[in-house]
């Protein structure tokens, strides 16, 4: 059963999260874990009776604003906490995909879902300090703590981080935070297509004495949607500092190529670019392949109006979007064809996961998932444990 067809329940605490897993575990009925909701279709399909709901457990916990850290329980939006913490001068640098009104800081973490600002701030294994879950036990487990120093021993945050709702339901999340830039700018920079020009730039980039806030290079049908002033391929880069630095980091960059300054809010329109229902997956090689990598994925989308594709050379990462018309027997050779460079697919149509090698595959990640869910009840299947 989908999710879409299991019945819903909706938590609005911990102890409603644990009572509900622990009767799922009684009447072994599988559990679907949502968030908010909007992030449903990635990843595998899982067949779950019962879909178990966290965004009405919402809310910021305790917020430090000398320490940098807060703490909120799962269903709070990324937006709600973006308020909280600008108020302060602060900021939480995560920035993945969607919109971020309907985006919660436990799927986030759970799905390890990140965004341009990686290219500075990193991923969310980066940023979280401590979480609380609800195993497939039935027991509440807390990991890490809510200072950015914790006692050695086992590091249940990173291990739950990016685990998919398969190893516990997330209930509370401690997340370091930053201080908020004084002065922010974005500027688009048109580079050449071609995997020389794109080493190039690559190389330049590289090469300054600062890394930007976030660094992401659009191909022409990206950019036509986004409406940037570049007729072709182009680099989105945020930078931000006090004024003097911003200057010097806008001089640097101008040095590269023609530069426009753009409004802040292309960010959040690249966000929310993709259409509903994309198929969505990663490239990645080393950053200093980035041309293959960009290659590659240039080829892939050409073949398929208002298909796209974005990167960051510095992770060396390409995001590649197909339209939601481009069919299941198109997208097949993608999976069939080997490929040098690793592939991370994020929304497929369901008949063609079972094509993608399951993430669960070694002995080690079964003992794992198996020692915090024995009896198999969250969200099974999402990481390819049942194929």
């Amino acid at each position: 059963m989908t999710a879409t067809q299991a019945s819903a329940a909706v938590a609005s605490s911990t102890a409603e999260v644990q009572e509900q897993v622990r009767d799922a575990v009684s009447r072994r009925r599988a559990v679907r874990i949502a968030g908010g909701g909007s992030w449903l279709d990635a990843n595998r399909p899982v067949r779950a009776e019962l879909t178990i709901a966290t965004s009405r457990l919402a809310g910021i916990i305790e917020y430090e604003p000398g320490d940098l850290t807060l703490t909120a329980r799962a269903g709070t939006t990324l937006d709600t906490i973006a308020r909280a913490a600008e108020a302060h001068g602060q900021w939480l640098a995560l920035d993945p995909f969607g919109d971020s009104t309907a985006a919660t800081i436990g799927a986030t973490i759970a799905t390890a879902s990140y965004g341009p600002l990686a290219h500075h701030f990193g991923t969310p294994r980066d940023m979280t300090l401590g979480v609380e879950f609800v195993a497939g036990t039935g027991d509440i487990v807390r990991g890490g703590g809510r200072v950015v120093k914790n006692v050695a021993g086992y590091d249940l945050t990173r291990l739950v981080t990016g685990s998919w709702g398969s190893l516990g339901v997330l209930t509370e999340v401690t997340v370091r935070l930053r201080a908020l830039p004084a002065v922010q700018a974005t500027l688009v920079l048109e580079v050449g297509a071609s995997p020389e020009q794109v080493e190039h730039v690559r190389r330049a980039v590289h090469a300054l004495p600062f890394v930007p806030l976030a660094l992401e290079w659009i191909d022409g049908t990206l950019g036509r949607r986004l409406e940037l002033s570049a007729p072709g391929a182009a680099i989105l880069v945020r930078l931000g500092g006090n004024e003097d630095a911003v200057r010097a980091q806008r001089t640097a960059l101008e040095a590269l190529g023609m530069a426009h300054e753009l409004p802040p809010t292309v960010w959040n329109r690249l966000r929310v670019a993709e259409p509903a229902r994309s198929v969505t997956f990663r490239l990645s090689r080393l950053p200093s392949e980035f041309a293959a990598t960009w290659s590659e994925a240039s080829r892939l989308v050409a073949r398929w109006p208002g298909a796209s594709c974005h990167g960051d050379p510095g992770r060396g990462v390409v995001r590649c979007v197909l339209p939601p018309s481009v069919g299941e027997e198109n997208v097949r050779p993608i999976i069939d064809v080997p490929s040098s460079g690793t592939r991370i697919f994020e929304q497929l149509p369901p008949s063609l996961w079972p094509l993608v090698t399951p993430a669960v595959r070694e002995p080690l990640e079964l003992r794992i998932k198996a020692a915090f869910d024995p009896h198999g009840v969250l969200n099974p299947g999402i990481l390819g444990e049942l194929q």
